[in-house]
This record gives structure tokens, sequence and C-alpha cells, in this order.
């Protein structure tokens, strides 16, 4: 068993303004894919400024769509109990399929603009986007936030408020997962060039099936537990139609020339 790190969750304090971690978490995700979007951009006709739109974009589609999947997902009793609780969104809560629905449309709405095939576009988001995924659940186990189910593994954590029970720290597996793992497989993938939909169709696949998996040892959300058959989460709910979506688009992408 090991101690749970105690790290102040505001970063920065200066007077009555406080920066948090998990905010700055996004900041580092956003800056990640910024950068690494301009070594690309050229390769589907973009440049340096077409990516800073891009990312402004994406950035509106992941806090609006992650609050509004947030409570629809998760919170929708409390929602309709207190309209404005949307709006406060220093009370936390954000949801990574409504921000991914967010990103699509923004996406949507870019590839229009610049006259780019739609895939041809999410194959070039999807490997920018698992650095900010991994970002954000460090964000998350600094914030003491989604945790474990109870276990006897040697590295199980002590969650705070929690009870003396050692839990897996799920958010670290994600970060690893959903973060490392994501974005070396699919920045090495796109490294050269891909039938259209390939790596937007690895993209969901993994996520799902590495947020699933986790799931099995991640405390279901307490205001849901879970919600099928003694060990269903909404987690496993939302991600299954990712890995569905994810090896249909594989297959389609097989019929698409290489460009």
């Amino acid at each position: 068993m090991l101690r749970y790190p105690d790290i102040d969750p505001v970063a920065i304090s200066l007077g009555p303004l406080q920066v948090h971690w998990y905010g700055l978490m996004y900041v580092i995700g956003f800056i990640a894919a910024w950068w690494l979007g301009r070594r690309r951009a050229p390769r589907i006709g973009l440049n340096g400024d077409d990516v800073g739109d891009m990312i402004f974009y994406a950035a509106l589609g992941v806090v609006l769509g992650g609050r509004l999947g947030y409570a629809l997902f998760y919170g929708l009793e409390q929602w309709l109990a207190d309209p404005l609780w949307i709006f406060r969104v220093w009370d936390g809560g954000m949801s990574f399929h409504g921000g991914l629905i967010g990103v699509l449309l923004a996406s949507l709405y870019f590839a229009r603009k610049k006259q780019l095939a739609f895939f041809t576009l999410t194959d070039f988001v999807a490997p920018l986007v698992p650095i900010g995924l991994g970002a954000g659940r460090i964000g998350n186990f600094i914030n003491h936030e989604l945790p474990g189910r109870v276990t006897d593994l040697p590295w199980g954590l002590v969650f705070p408020g929690l009870g003396p029970q050692p839990r897996h720290p799920s958010s670290l597996y994600e970060a690893a997962l959903e973060g490392a793992v994501l974005f070396t497989v699919l920045w090495w993938v796109s490294s050269t060039p891909r039938r259209r939909g390939l790596v937007s169709g690895l993209f969901l696949l993994l996520y799902g099936a590495f947020r699933i998996s986790v799931e099995f040892v991640r405390r279901p959300d307490p205001q849901l537990g879970f919600i099928a058959f003694g060990w269903v989460t909404q987690g496993m709910l939302l991600s299954l139609p990712m890995i569905i979506a994810g090896g249909l688009l594989i297959l389609w992408s097989r019929r698409q020339p290489i460009p």
C-alpha cells in the first residue's frame, strides 16, 4: 500500500485568483495539440494560423460539449432540479464523451470552412488529442478524483475521504493508456500516409477498449452506481459505441485510396 501524495490542487494562488492544476492540464493539452499540429499541418494543406483556429474551435467543443455531456450523462437529475447548476463549472463535472461530440462538431464546421474531407481532418486531429487526455487524468489524480475499487495490490492508494482501504489509482491507469499508449500508437501509425479514416477509427477503438478495461477497476460514479447486471457502468455504456464505430470505420477505410 502506498501513501496518496499530498498535492495542493491549487497550482498558483495570487490573492483571490487561484489557478488549479486541473485547469492547467487543459492548457497543456491544447498547447501540445497546437505545437504538434503545426508540425504536420502542411500535409493536409493547413498553415500555422489554421491550426490555431482549429484548436480554438476544438477548445470550445471540449468545454461546452464536456459540460453538457456531463449534465446529460451523469447529472441529469441535478440539472433538472437546479437548471443554473450547469453554469457553475467550478463545482466540477466534465464528460469525455460529451467533449468528444463537441470536438467532432467543431471539426465538421472547420472541415467545411477549409473545404477538407471530414475524415481527413479527424485523422489529423486524432493523434493530437491523447496528450491532453493523459494530462487531464493526472489532474483528476491531483484532485483525488476517479477513485478505483478496493484492491490488495501493492500499489493501492488510500483515497482521502473513502476510508482506510487501498484502492486502484484508476486515474493513473487511464493517464497511461489513454495518454501515453494511445498517443504513441496514433502518432506512429499516422507518421506515414494512411487510408482515410484509419487513424480516426483506431482512436475510437483503442480509447473505447482502454476506457472499458479501466472501468472494471474504477469505482462507479456514486450518483449512478452500476447501471446494469451489477457490473456495467455508465462509462462502459458510453464507450461501447466507440469500439463499434471505430471497427466499422477501420473496415470502411480499407476501401479508401492511400493518399
